[in-house]
């Protein structure tokens, strides 16, 4: 499959990039200037040997994909999804954002969202995409670690079975890692909360934590 990632030039859209491109998929990385998008781009087919990764301005990496990734941060979703909702009907559409800030002698702080989480507020603003949430609980380093496995279960929530399976899919091509059904969108407000608990934790002991459901053959 071709998959965009819409402000794919940070960490984590990066990281997932890498990882799709050893399974073999095409990825477009996308950002604000045509040049980052570019960057990027190289970023990944140096990393990865034989990666088919473009690069450009994020309109014109959704175009032709059969999945785009939305891997901005939560802050700039709203304004992002409003000059992108024409071009991302129909698609499915993966929303990595975890509404979260960062507070002196706290750490990371989930925040609440009036739309009760960041993939239903993307859902609102997009009624012709098929929305689901996955991957905000993967640590960026470690996704870009390409040599180990990342061994973490990632929790998939939308209301589109269809949709959901594609992604799961996807994330079970991450080796370590397993995609489970996440139930419907509300439920991705405690999936996006338990990203700062992750990154409270990782700066207590110096790690890269990721989570895994037991009892689940």
């Amino acid at each position: 499959m071709k998959l965009a990632f819409v402000g794919g030039t940070g960490p984590e859209g990066l990281g997932l990039a890498m990882r799709m491109a050893v399974a073999g998929h095409e990825v477009a990385i996308g950002s604000r200037s045509t040049e980052r998008g570019e960057e990027g781009a190289q970023t990944v087919r140096e990393a990865v040997a034989g990666a088919v990764a473009t690069g450009g301005e994020n309109a014109a990496v959704v175009g032709d994909a059969d999945v785009v990734l939305l891997t901005f941060p939560y802050s700039g979703q709203q304004a992002t999804l409003a000059t992108l909702a024409a071009a991302l009907e129909g698609k499915i559409v993966c929303n990595v954002a975890a509404p979260l800030e960062f507070q002196k002698g706290i750490g990371a702080v989930a925040l609440d969202v009036a739309g009760g989480s960041a993939a239903q507020e993307a859902a609102d603003q997009l009624p012709n995409s098929r929305v689901v949430s996955a991957f905000q609980n993967l640590a960026a380093e470690r996704l870009k670690q390409l040599d180990h496995p990342v061994e973490a279960d990632v929790l998939v929530c939308g209301r589109d079975a269809e949709a959901k399976q594609v992604v799961m899919g996807l994330a079970d091509q991450i080796e370590g890692v397993r995609g489970l059904d996440g139930g419907g969108l509300s439920q991705s407000r405690y999936v996006e909360m338990l990203t700062s608990l992750l990154i409270n934790i990782n700066r207590r002991y110096k790690t890269e934590t990721s989570i895994r459901i037991v009892g689940i053959d």
